[in-house]
């Protein structure tokens, strides 16, 4: 696989950042909707519960971990000119997640009711988490359809065929929509669950013609005795291992919250939802990018291109996250105004916000691990970020008890079952800080990237620190100017008597708020010399690509 060029490198991340953007712009219109609907309450917290379990199984199975491991072995035989070896290898890896899939979502179909009272939400009231539990039930059904759907992503990329992948997850956020705007009425938060189903059916549904294309063959036969399939479940272990610490980290999250009342696990999904969207605009579709190169400049022994190319991807995740970080705090409560139209009530409202901003704290530290992570994939070393993502969950999950205070709030609240004529002082779960959650997940991973940063320093010698260090420095400043410059509008906005006055002001302050804080942050750069714009205008201007070096 030979070095994209720079030019290349920004084209693909600008098509996959537009892909995102889609799936980004209906999961917003669900947002909107779903919030409307159920708002920050009783069945919007059964729904995200519910789904915790069926999206484990997904990630333990079938998820982006098998895709390190499928990928390379597959294109590898396509390369060989051995298609039937690399068909029948297809077929026993979908043959054998499919049954494995099947067999777990039966169990965890059977036992759900004792996973929901003892695993992911021990505090819900008994009719919440028998909602849960029908819920749960309806959800598992996609996970059987993504262990499919998610191997025939991996497929089709390996012919070099990215659009329907990539249209994939779009139709996903269709399904999920049409169950919002049109089932909801009749089943309630089922009807988003039936959508959900419907967008997994879609996922898979819109890559077959994908399939047909490439002429793809299947044989039905689990291949137990293939070596070649051994091969790729063990390749995947250790990126699995990190996926499932992921998933564990929000599974204990989710649990913790059900103990702090009605709202807590909808306010810290709604949180989450909205910081993943810059994330996943930036930090995720950098990440998607670059890989290809890094794994083509380790393969070439190139110590000095995988510096330089590293270095530059985290330079533009540092220019674009910390902004937007800061964006998001600043302007995090009429975003939420705008989302909900009046749907949460003040302490709703709050929650949401106090989980966002927490959230957005660990925006650019999240998006900076999609590269350190993967610039060790690119040296085929999937160890050391499994133990770094193991060190990142230890303060994850202690952080969450310490900072939530939810200790204290399982003591109180047992002690009140007790002597429930007697209640201690007027106290209940609700008295619990959601956002401490949040923290804890930021502080967790910020720990993970530094452990990733440092090693990585240690292994390629350096990871061009001095400059990364100046752009941070540099951003910051332009970010707490922009802060600065929406703040003051926001105020002279209220002093005119613009505020309140309904939605059409409300987006117009967001708008105005928004655009003179770009200007502010762009002219603020300009002054500090920010390197980084100056180099993203000359590579829109160039007419010759620049090679990355190889």
């Amino acid at each position: 696989m030979a070095a994209q060029s720079t030019r290349q490198i920004a084209r693909s991340t600008l098509i996959v950042m537009l892909a995102f953007a889609a799936a980004k712009a209906i999961s917003l219109a669900q947002t909107f909707i779903i919030a409307n609907v159920f708002g920050v309450g009783r069945e919007w917290d059964a729904y995200v519960t519910a789904n915790s379990i069926p999206e484990l199984i997904f990630t333990l199975i079938a998820g982006g971990a098998l895709a390190f491991a499928f990928i390379p072995i597959f294109a590898g035989f396509l390369a060989q000119g051995d298609d039937q070896k690399a068909w029948r290898t297809a077929s026993h890896v979908i043959n054998t997640l499919f049954l494995v899939t099947l067999a777990v979502s039966v169990i965890a179909f059977l036992v759900a009711p004792w996973l929901v009272a003892n695993v992911v939400a021990p505090g819900f009231p008994p009719e919440q988490q028998a909602e849960t539990v029908g819920l749960m039930r309806i959800l598992l059904v996609s996970t059987l359809i993504f262990s499919v759907s998610g191997i025939v992503m991996g497929i089709l990329q390996s012919h070099n065929n990215f659009l329907l992948p990539a249209l994939a997850p779009i139709l996903f956020d269709v399904g999920v929509l049409f169950g919002a705007a049109f089932l909801t009425g009749r089943f309630g938060v089922y009807g988003v669950a039936i959508g959900a189903v419907i967008g997994a059916a879609l996922h898979l549904a819109i890559q077959v013609p994908g399939l047909l294309r490439v002429k793809a063959k299947w044989w039905a036969e689990l291949g137990l005795t293939d070596p070649t399939m051994w091969r790729v479940f063990r390749l995947m272990l250790p990126s699995l291992g990190g996926l499932a610490v992921f998933s564990l980290n929000f599974l204990v999250m989710n649990s913790i919250a059900s103990w702090m009342g009605a709202g807590a696990v909808s306010a810290l999904s709604w949180g989450w939802r909205l910081m993943q969207i810059p994330e996943t605009l930036i930090g995720t579709a950098m990440g998607t990018v670059i890989f290809p190169t890094l794994a083509a400049l380790s393969g070439a022994s190139n110590l000095s291109g995988k510096r330089d190319a590293m270095a530059g991807a985290i330079r533009f995740i540092l220019i674009t996250t910390i902004p937007s970080s800061i964006g998001l705090i600043v302007l995090g409560r009429p975003l939420i105004s705008l989302l909900e139209r009046g749907a949460f009530d003040a302490s709703a409202s709050a929650l949401v916000f106090s989980t966002l901003q927490f959230f957005t704290l660990g925006l650019v530290v999240q998006s900076v691990l999609e590269i350190a992570a993967r610039a060790f994939y690119a040296d085929k070393n999937t160890m050391i970020p499994f133990f770094a993502s193991v060190v990142g969950s230890v303060i994850n999950i202690a952080g969450a008890y310490l900072l939530s205070g939810i200790a204290v709030v399982q003591t109180r609240f047992m002690l009140n079952l007790v002597a429930s004529q007697y209640p201690l002082l007027g106290l209940t779960p609700e008295i619990g800080n959601v956002g401490g959650l949040a923290l804890a997940n930021s502080l967790g991973i910020a720990v993970e990237v530094s452990i990733l940063l440092i090693l990585l320093r240690q292994r390629w010698h350096s990871i061009e620190g001095r400059s990364l260090g100046i752009t941070t420095l540099k951003a910051t400043a332009a970010s707490l100017i922009m802060a600065a410059v929406i703040l003051v509008i926001g105020a002279l906005w209220s002093a005119v008597g613009l505020s309140d006055r309904g939605l059409p002001f409300l987006i117009a302050q967001l708008a105005v708020q928004g655009v003179i804080g770009v200007i502010a942050f762009l002219i603020t750069a300009w002054v500090l010399r920010m390197e980084e714009l100056n180099e993203l205008l000359r590579l829109i201007r160039r007419r010759t690509p620049a090679e990355v070096p190889a």
